[in-house]
Protein backbone atom coordinates (compact mmCIF):
# COMPACT_ATOMS: atom_id res chain seq x y z
CA UNK A 1 0.00 0.00 0.00
CA UNK A 2 1.96 3.16 0.70
CA UNK A 3 5.03 3.47 3.06
CA UNK A 4 4.58 4.83 6.88
CA UNK A 5 5.64 7.86 8.19
CA UNK A 6 5.76 6.46 11.23
CA UNK A 7 7.83 4.41 13.45
CA UNK A 8 8.41 0.54 12.31
CA UNK A 9 5.55 -1.80 13.05
CA UNK A 10 5.85 -3.67 15.99
CA UNK A 11 5.61 -7.79 15.32
CA UNK A 12 5.33 -10.09 18.52
CA UNK A 13 3.69 -13.20 16.89
CA UNK A 14 4.07 -14.78 13.29
CA UNK A 15 0.63 -16.54 13.17
CA UNK A 16 -2.53 -13.41 14.01
CA UNK A 17 -4.98 -16.47 13.45
CA UNK A 18 -8.04 -16.08 16.20
CA UNK A 19 -10.89 -13.96 17.19
CA UNK A 20 -10.59 -10.75 17.77
CA UNK A 21 -13.06 -7.51 18.34
CA UNK A 22 -12.22 -3.73 17.34
CA UNK A 23 -11.00 -1.70 19.81
CA UNK A 24 -13.20 1.01 18.96
CA UNK A 25 -11.48 3.70 21.11
CA UNK A 26 -8.20 3.27 18.71
CA UNK A 27 -9.74 2.53 15.51
CA UNK A 28 -11.07 5.12 13.36
CA UNK A 29 -13.44 4.70 10.44
CA UNK A 30 -13.04 7.37 8.03
CA UNK A 31 -14.25 8.57 4.68
CA UNK A 32 -13.50 12.05 2.61
CA UNK A 33 -15.21 13.55 -0.51
CA UNK A 34 -14.98 16.39 -2.57
CA UNK A 35 -16.82 19.26 -1.54
CA UNK A 36 -18.04 22.27 -4.74
CA UNK A 37 -15.16 20.36 -6.46
CA UNK A 38 -12.55 22.54 -4.82
CA UNK A 39 -11.72 21.21 -1.28
CA UNK A 40 -11.99 18.19 0.30
CA UNK A 41 -14.34 17.30 3.67
CA UNK A 42 -13.44 14.65 5.67
CA UNK A 43 -15.40 12.67 8.75
CA UNK A 44 -15.75 10.10 10.80
CA UNK A 45 -18.48 7.74 12.49
CA UNK A 46 -17.88 7.33 16.31
CA UNK A 47 -20.51 4.38 17.28
CA UNK A 48 -19.28 1.43 15.67
CA UNK A 49 -18.48 -2.14 16.67
CA UNK A 50 -17.10 -5.16 14.87
CA UNK A 51 -15.19 -8.60 15.04
CA UNK A 52 -12.97 -10.34 13.10
CA UNK A 53 -12.01 -14.27 12.60
CA UNK A 54 -8.76 -14.25 11.04
CA UNK A 55 -7.06 -17.38 9.55
CA UNK A 56 -3.86 -17.21 8.26
CA UNK A 57 -3.73 -20.34 6.56
CA UNK A 58 -6.75 -20.50 4.68
CA UNK A 59 -7.77 -16.88 4.14
CA UNK A 60 -10.81 -17.50 2.77
CA UNK A 61 -11.98 -19.12 6.80
CA UNK A 62 -11.67 -15.48 7.95
CA UNK A 63 -14.38 -13.62 8.99
CA UNK A 64 -15.35 -9.77 9.27
CA UNK A 65 -18.36 -8.45 10.45
CA UNK A 66 -19.06 -4.68 11.27
CA UNK A 67 -21.87 -2.49 12.27
CA UNK A 68 -22.00 1.43 12.52
CA UNK A 69 -24.65 3.64 13.74
CA UNK A 70 -25.36 5.81 11.03
CA UNK A 71 -26.04 8.91 13.46
CA UNK A 72 -22.79 8.96 15.21
CA UNK A 73 -21.35 11.01 11.95
CA UNK A 74 -18.79 14.08 12.61
CA UNK A 75 -17.13 16.22 10.40
CA UNK A 76 -17.04 18.23 12.91
CA UNK A 77 -19.77 20.87 11.71
CA UNK A 78 -23.01 20.10 13.63
CA UNK A 79 -24.96 21.58 10.24
CA UNK A 80 -23.78 19.36 8.07
CA UNK A 81 -23.96 16.51 10.00
CA UNK A 82 -27.32 16.75 10.79
CA UNK A 83 -27.94 16.87 6.96
CA UNK A 84 -25.88 13.64 6.15
CA UNK A 85 -28.38 11.94 8.98
CA UNK A 86 -31.52 13.41 7.03
CA UNK A 87 -33.68 11.71 4.47
CA UNK A 88 -31.09 13.57 2.08
CA UNK A 89 -28.41 11.31 2.70
CA UNK A 90 -28.58 8.71 5.57
CA UNK A 91 -32.00 8.88 6.94
CA UNK A 92 -30.78 7.71 10.00
CA UNK A 93 -34.16 7.74 12.10
CA UNK A 94 -35.46 5.00 9.81
CA UNK A 95 -32.14 3.13 8.89
CA UNK A 96 -30.26 3.84 12.16
CA UNK A 97 -27.30 0.89 10.85
CA UNK A 98 -24.77 0.82 8.86
CA UNK A 99 -23.62 -3.08 8.41
CA UNK A 100 -20.73 -4.45 6.62
CA UNK A 101 -20.20 -8.26 6.46
CA UNK A 102 -17.60 -9.92 4.75
CA UNK A 103 -17.83 -12.59 1.66
CA UNK A 104 -14.62 -13.44 0.65
CA UNK A 105 -11.33 -12.66 2.48
CA UNK A 106 -7.79 -13.42 0.20
CA UNK A 107 -3.99 -12.83 1.30
CA UNK A 108 -0.96 -11.83 0.19
CA UNK A 109 2.09 -11.74 2.68
CA UNK A 110 0.61 -8.50 5.00
CA UNK A 111 -1.82 -7.29 2.37
CA UNK A 112 -5.35 -8.65 2.82
CA UNK A 113 -8.58 -8.37 0.53
CA UNK A 114 -11.75 -8.38 2.15
CA UNK A 115 -14.99 -8.39 0.19
CA UNK A 116 -18.44 -8.13 1.59
CA UNK A 117 -21.86 -6.74 1.48
CA UNK A 118 -22.20 -3.01 2.70
CA UNK A 119 -25.65 -2.52 3.26
CA UNK A 120 -26.74 1.71 3.65
CA UNK A 121 -30.13 3.03 4.13
CA UNK A 122 -31.39 -0.80 3.21
CA UNK A 123 -29.56 -1.37 0.17
CA UNK A 124 -27.04 -4.53 0.21
CA UNK A 125 -23.91 -3.67 -2.42
CA UNK A 126 -20.57 -5.75 -2.46
CA UNK A 127 -17.41 -3.45 -1.75
CA UNK A 128 -13.93 -4.84 -1.60
CA UNK A 129 -11.27 -2.80 0.90
CA UNK A 130 -7.99 -3.49 -0.02
CA UNK A 131 -5.92 -4.13 3.56
CA UNK A 132 -1.98 -3.68 4.77
CA UNK A 133 -1.37 -5.32 8.05
CA UNK A 134 0.62 -2.83 10.76
CA UNK A 135 1.51 -5.29 13.23
CA UNK A 136 0.73 -6.90 16.43
CA UNK A 137 2.12 -6.06 19.93
CA UNK A 138 0.87 -7.73 23.67
CA UNK A 139 -0.42 -4.41 25.37
CA UNK A 140 0.57 -3.36 29.14
CA UNK A 141 -2.36 -4.91 29.93
CA UNK A 142 -1.62 -8.17 28.42
CA UNK A 143 -4.07 -8.29 25.24
CA UNK A 144 -2.48 -8.84 22.15
CA UNK A 145 -3.60 -6.41 19.38
CA UNK A 146 -3.28 -6.65 15.97
CA UNK A 147 -3.82 -3.48 13.59
CA UNK A 148 -4.51 -2.87 9.92
CA UNK A 149 -5.12 0.34 7.40
CA UNK A 150 -7.36 0.00 4.48
CA UNK A 151 -8.82 2.03 1.86
CA UNK A 152 -11.33 1.75 -0.66
CA UNK A 153 -13.78 4.47 -2.87
CA UNK A 154 -17.08 3.63 -3.84
CA UNK A 155 -19.72 5.82 -5.56
CA UNK A 156 -22.12 7.00 -3.04
CA UNK A 157 -25.30 6.71 -5.76
CA UNK A 158 -24.92 2.90 -5.49
CA UNK A 159 -26.59 3.23 -2.26
CA UNK A 160 -29.07 5.78 -2.53
CA UNK A 161 -26.70 8.62 -1.69
CA UNK A 162 -27.89 10.68 -4.34
CA UNK A 163 -28.94 14.15 -2.95
CA UNK A 164 -26.98 17.13 -4.47
CA UNK A 165 -27.02 20.48 -5.72
CA UNK A 166 -25.52 21.75 -9.16
CA UNK A 167 -22.87 24.86 -9.03
CA UNK A 168 -22.98 28.18 -11.26
CA UNK A 169 -20.14 27.01 -12.72
CA UNK A 170 -20.92 23.81 -13.39
CA UNK A 171 -20.26 20.30 -11.53
CA UNK A 172 -21.60 19.30 -8.41
CA UNK A 173 -21.78 20.40 -4.84
CA UNK A 174 -20.90 17.25 -3.52
CA UNK A 175 -19.00 14.19 -5.38
CA UNK A 176 -20.38 11.33 -6.22
CA UNK A 177 -16.94 9.01 -5.42
CA UNK A 178 -16.64 8.94 -1.43
CA UNK A 179 -13.55 7.50 -0.17
CA UNK A 180 -13.08 5.31 2.65
CA UNK A 181 -10.45 4.75 5.44
CA UNK A 182 -10.27 2.22 7.77
CA UNK A 183 -7.26 2.45 10.89
CA UNK A 184 -7.99 -0.88 12.72
CA UNK A 185 -6.98 -1.88 15.80
CA UNK A 186 -8.43 -5.31 17.15
CA UNK A 187 -7.86 -7.39 20.46
CA UNK A 188 -7.73 -10.79 20.64
CA UNK A 189 -11.04 -12.24 22.68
Amino acid sequence: MTNSPFDPATTVIDDITGDYTLDVSHTRLGFSARHAMVTTVRGTFKDFEGTAHVDTANPADSKVDLVIKAASIDTGVADRDAHLRSGDFFESETHPEITFTSTDVERDGDDWTITGDLTIKGTTKPITIEFESTGSARDPFGNLRIGFEGQATLSRKDWGLSWNAALETGGFLVSDKIKLDFDISAIAL
